[in-house]
């Protein structure tokens, strides 16, 4: 295994670290005045527009996906350390470079499962950020925790399917933009488990399609990003051709997005406790309590050391995965998936936390972005899996290694 990078890497990594300082970290008090003027709560701030160009124009576009008729054609092991950068700012600098989610898994789903139909239609103009998607899996009413307790009905009929259900913290369904929504639901109940649930194509505007709210997460409603869901498919209906692969192939094609979705989350993740780290350690230098810098107090050194042990255990666990799956791909990297996602989460929230109390109020006011991060840190427990589903897993895939 060798995860120097190449390059190219780092004439991106040099590239991107650049556009952060140039633009983005300059961005952030712009974005947060403009969210707080803003009427519609679900609205872009002009400034992510801003951004989005100007990355466009430096090549820094698109960097996720491995595919280069689509994307930058970089592996996952050069795309590491890319969006670890971008977890620094992660409410500007991956919509910045078109690397946001839910649009990069409804990205790479369309490039690998999608008609070419599908893709002119669809992953066009979200790799040109002309429109934004949603990613419409999870359910109130069931524990999606298990996928294969989806109830939502997509029925044949005639030269159309017809969907029945109700979603929720359906991811990018908020924005303005947003214009398709990739629906997994149920097509055959009475097939096997994991062959019952298929993908259809819904665009947002047709008729039967009703939001009824955005989410709120830990109080932040995220609009700006897409913002989170709950939508209502009453008797919805598409045509046959709007099907992503084949019926009942839903939940394998879950399962093929999920991947990349899971470790582009915990690359950012590093990028998040890096900056926390960094916040912790110029808090800790200049803060004086009790007549010296809180950095001479033994707790706060307990802190800083054991946050960059974490940190480069978690980065090293991510880099091997990343190399993984692009050696033995991502089934053969089913394992070290699961431990980053139960891992990386966790670290990044441990770090946030410590910087957030060295911070003391102001660490959870809006004057530093910790609150934000640890919300968002705290989130990716539960998203894309909860800790405890992949835990499970885990010890499942080991024991059987000494059955």
């Amino acid at each position: 295994m060798d995860f120097a990078y190449d390059a190219r890497t780092e004439r991106l990594r040099a590239e991107l670290t650049d556009f952060l300082e140039q633009h983005v970290y300059p961005a952030e008090a712009v974005y947060a005045e403009q969210v707080a003027g803003a009427e519609d709560p679900w609205a872009r701030p002009p400034v992510l527009a801003e951004l989005k160009a100007a990355a466009r124009r430096q090549g820094l576009w698109n960097l996720f996906l491995p595919d280069a008729r689509y994307g930058a054609g970089l592996t996952n092991l050069q795309y590491a350390p890319l969006a670890e950068l971008t977890g620094r700012s992660p409410h500007l600098a991956p919509e910045a470079l078109n690397c946001a989610a839910p649009d990069t898994g409804n990205m790479e789903l369309l490039a690998e499962f999608g008609t070419e139909a599908q893709r002119e239609r669809w992953l066009r103009p979200l790799l040109s950020a002309e429109i934004r998607s949603a990613f419409c899996m999870t359910e109130p009413d069931v524990a999606s925790s298990d996928a294969t307790n989806i109830a939502t009905r997509i029925t044949r009929d005639g030269d159309h399917y017809v969907v029945n259900g109700r979603k929720w913290w359906s991811s990018g369904a908020m924005d303005p933009a947003c214009r398709i929504l990739v629906v997994m639901g149920r097509t055959d109940p009475s097939a096997d488990r994991h062959r019952q649930q298929s993908m259809i194509l819904v665009p947002r505007d047709t008729p039967g399609v009703t939001v009824r709210r955005g989410l709120h997460v830990f109080g932040y409603h995220d609009g700006p990003h897409g913002g989170h869901a709950e939508i209502d498919f009453d008797d919805v209906r598409v045509p046959v051709e709007n099907l992503i692969g084949a019926e009942g192939a839903g939940f394998a094609i879950a399962q093929a997005r999920l991947g990349p979705g899971r470790i582009h989350h915990c690359m950012r993740l590093i990028g998040m406790a890096e900056r926390a780290l960094e916040l912790l350690c110029r808090r800790a230098l200049d803060r004086v309590a009790f007549g010296r810098p809180i950095a001479e107090q033994g707790v706060v050194r307990e802190w800083i050391a054991e946050a960059r042990v974490r940190i480069e255990q978690s980065r090293l666990l991510v880099l091997k995965t990343a190399w993984l799956m692009d050696t033995v791909g991502n089934k053969g990297a089913h394992t070290e998936i699961q431990a980053i996602k139960i891992g990386t989460p966790a670290m990044a929230e441990w770090v946030i936390d410590k910087a957030i109390q060295a911070h003391g109020g102001a660490g959870v006011s809006q004057d530093t972005p910790l609150a934000a991060l640890w919300a968002q840190a705290r989130t990716l427990r539960l998203a894309d899996g909860p800790d405890e589903v992949h835990r499970a897993a885990l010890a499942r895939r080991e024991l059987r290694r000494h059955a």
